[in-house]
């Protein structure tokens, strides 16, 4: 706790001059008038220099108004002149409480402590002391002792709250959860439905998702019209963790009206604005929310919250550098603030800049030492840069009598946070088991990924394809590159090249058709739930064959949790020449889907993904025909480092294979994390040593 008790008043009267009438002066320092007491007893000593009971006074009138360092002077002054005067050290003690020397103080005390064991103020201010320290259990056993020597005392088991609230906070962030909550319930055992203990026990619900509990606390909190406020920013909150977004929206609109009628209170007007505002946010009415900051801007020019609002608008609009300059204006005035370094962090991840994520992410935890959300942005980060195996095992089968077995591994391995090296193998055995007709083909290839900023990359992959087939074996050269770009914000466009085996089936791969796919793909978002994707091929392949491919899609984001999407599929090919006896090569084939695609959290410990489109098909002059398609998959996050995932497909779409034909495939992936840290951990961990080492400078 950041205040302490203050001495009893008898401490001065106990000091009272016959003849000197200093009644009026004790009055203003028991009423808290701390100016006029200041001024009084400064009167008095231009007139008694000497008289200790007025420098005791006025030492600690002036020590209470904060001049904390001129009080330390006069009781350290008192204190040489009267060595055994136990209430000027009492006096002295509490001055070096004021002036925050915390480490001085429980020095002192001690030692008036073992002097008289029996002082309740020396027990009570030591135990303030060690409270101070952060030293709980000591601090909570200290003050026990003091109430022992004034059972129900007021102002000690004041002290003993603060105690426990401090000490409960430091066991939530080593997620003590039972025992500090055990704390906050002695709390409420002293002090029934206090606010502060209420509104702590509700964010440790909150943490630790219990969201019932959490709201009972906050309904408990409104006993008055300020409280019942912050109650209901509370409970949006719950609401919004509880993924009711519309209702976390009432009860934010509910508290900001609340809050204009009491207009005065600016401080709990600006609260209530920022929690609707980040309603709104939750809500997607960004519209909105902009509206409501540039209100907030002439009644808050300065305001830290105000950039964070201006800050978290960037972010959930994909314009990161706004974010990035607000976050950094909130650093420039407190370099300790939680949302400008947790913010910041959380900037530069998504702007590609993982290095700065991680230089942040440690400041915020060298401020707020355990804090869950940068731990948790820290654990991502690395597990994003750590190196893992991956296995898809499917087999296929189609009404042409095809049958596949295919298994394909790959690795990534980054080195840095902007290069990693990549392998791959696969292996396909085909089939058809009317003709008997058998095929199989390797693939092998190693590439590299390297992102040149934040919103321009290179992908490539090289190697080779080995295939053997009842007339025919060979050996070919595949490969890849891709120019990832962001040109602009939600928007993002693939340039691209990739060499490929034509090896869906035996017949297929008998006749070594090498495609050569020339690719576009752009990705445009928006703030309003609508996307809209476009991909466009052109292949020529070793036949003397060519194609383009066109495929676009417009699809609206109905839910956020889980996230369904619905939409419309267009898709259009057209072959040179048709070999319609070789694989499925139109004039002109066009299709029109509609298609709806849900998924929970793929980082849940369970997952699943589900899709399906229904749509018609034309193949050049032939009648249209009904097509059906659908995909899931169920997976388990077993630990951060394996997942693994079933999963099955259906199609008749005649482009779905080069065959023509309707198909089915059912498989499961596996990943795993074969290391528990990224390779350059030794560099991520050095920023936060030099974090540590700024923060100490």
């Amino acid at each position: 706790m950041n205040k302490v008790l203050f001495l009893m008043f008898f401490l001065c009267i106990s000091h009272i001059s016959i003849g000197q009438d200093m009644k009026e002066g004790f009055n203003h320092l028991e009423n808290g008038n701390y100016k006029e007491a200041k001024v009084f007893f400064k009167n008095v000593l231009q007139e008694y220099p000497d008289n200790r009971t007025a420098k005791l006074c006025y030492g600690r009138a002036i020590g209470l108004l904060g001049e904390s360092e001129k009080a330390v002077a006069i009781f350290k002054e008192l204190k040489a002149k009267y060595p055994d005067d136990f209430e000027i050290k009492l006096n002295y003690a509490e001055s070096l409480l004021w002036n925050k020397d915390f480490i001085k103080a429980e020095t002192y005390y001690q030692g008036i402590v073992q002097e008289k064991p029996d002082s309740f103020a020396a027990v009570l201010g030591y135990a303030n002391t060690l409270s101070n320290l952060k030293k709980y259990p000591l601090a909570l056993e200290t003050v026990n002792k003091a109430l022992d020597l004034q059972p129900g005392n007021g102002n000690a088991l004041i002290s003993r709250k603060y105690v426990r609230l401090g000490y409960a906070f430091t066991l939530s962030q080593d997620k003590q959860y039972e025992k500090a909550l055990t704390l906050l319930d002695q709390n409420l055992q002293d002090f029934p439905d206090d606010k502060d203990t209420l509104l702590n026990k509700a964010n440790i619900y909150l943490v630790i998702n219990q969201y019932t509990d959490a709201e009972e606390m906050y309904y408990k909190t409104a006993k008055s019209p300020k409280d019942s406020i912050i109650s209901l920013q509370g409970l949006s909150l719950v609401a919004h963790k509880m993924h009711k977004e519309k209702k976390a929206l009432d009860l934010a609109t509910e508290s900001l009206t609340k809050a204009k009628k009491l207009a005065s209170d600016k401080e709990l007007l600006l609260s209530s604005y920022e929690r609707y505002i980040q309603a709104l946010f939750w809500n997607r009415k960004f519209k909105d929310a902009k509206a409501s900051i540039d209100v907030l801007k002439n009644e808050y020019p300065s305001n830290s919250k105000l950039s964070s609002l201006q800050a978290t608008y960037g972010m959930y609009t994909s314009d990161f550098k706004m974010s990035l300059d607000q976050y950094n204006t909130i650093l420039d005035a407190d370099k300790s603030s939680f949302d400008g370094n947790l913010g910041i962090a959380n900037a530069y991840r998504a702007s590609g800049l993982d290095m700065k994520a991680y230089e942040f992410a440690f400041k915020t935890l060298s401020f707020y030492p355990k804090q869950p959300d940068a731990e948790k942005l820290i654990s991502d980060l690395k597990i994003s840069h750590t190196p893992f195996i991956e296995n898809k095992t499917a087999y296929t089968f189609d009404n042409g009598n095809n049958e596949a077995i295919n298994t394909n591994f790959n690795a990534e391995i980054p080195l840095s946070t902007k290069l990693k090296v990549k392998s791959s193998y696969s292996f396909r055995s085909t089939e058809n088991t009317e003709t008997n007709v058998k095929a199989e083909s390797h693939e092998a290839a190693i590439g590299l990924d390297y992102e040149f900023t934040g919103k321009i990359g290179i992908k490539t992959n090289l190697g080779f394809n080995s295939a053997n087939a009842i007339t025919n074996s060979y050996t070919g050269i595949i490969g890849e590159v891709i120019l990832s770009t962001k040109p602009f914000k939600l928007q993002s466009l693939d340039i691209g090249y990739k060499r490929e085996l034509q090896n869906f089936n035996a017949d297929l791969i008998d006749r070594e058709i090498i495609m050569n796919n020339y690719s576009l793909n752009y990705n445009l978002g928006t703030n309003i739930n609508l996307g809209w994707y476009t991909q466009a091929i052109y292949t020529s392949q070793s036949d003397d064959n060519s194609r383009n491919l066109l495929f676009t899609s417009l699809y609206y984001n109905v839910l956020n949790r889980p996230t369904l999407k619905v939409g419309l599929n267009y898709q259009y090919i057209s072959f040179k020449d048709q070999v319609p006896t070789i694989y499925f090569s139109p004039s002109s084939f066009n299709l029109v889907e509609f298609f709806a695609e849900i998924q929970n959290d793929q980082n849940n410990d369970w997952f699943y993904r589900f899709s399906s489109a229904v749509g018609r098909q034309y193949v050049e002059d032939d009648p249209a025909s009904t097509t059906f398609r659908a995909e899931g998959k169920i997976g388990h996050n077993f630990s951060k480092r394996f997942i693994a995932n079933i999963y099955g497909k259906y199609s008749n779409i005649a482009s779905a294979t080069a065959a023509g034909f309707e198909f089915t495939e059912i498989g499961f992936k596996l990943k795993w994390y074969f290391l528990e840290k990224p390779l350059f951990n030794k560099k991520i961990e050095k920023l936060n040593l030099q974090t540590d080492t700024s923060n100490e400078k």
